[in-house]
């Protein structure tokens, strides 16, 4: 789950945690809204947290992991 999941998460919970007004038998709206305000906000959180880990594709095949940069040579006979 990414940022972008995550902030949609916690808007939609917090919307249906303190802006809906419905009373159904059976199914509670404002537990449903704050379960999805506490899941976007551990998503959020874990999404900050491996952020700055992940490095792209690649990253540890480089140098950074002590491997060598393949050099391709080509002679001209």
């Amino acid at each position: 789950m990414g940022v972008g999941v995550s902030l949609i998460l916690i808007a939609v919970g917090a919307v249906l945690a303190w802006a809906v007004n419905v009373s159904t038998s059976g199914f509670d709206v404002n537990t449903v809204g704050y379960i999805l305000l506490v899941v976007g906000i551990i998503g959020l959180i874990l999404s900050m947290i491996f952020w700055s880990s992940w490095a792209g594709p690649g990253y540890f095949t480089r140098e950074r992991a002590g491997g060598r940069r393949r050099t391709v040579v080509e002679e001209d006979v």
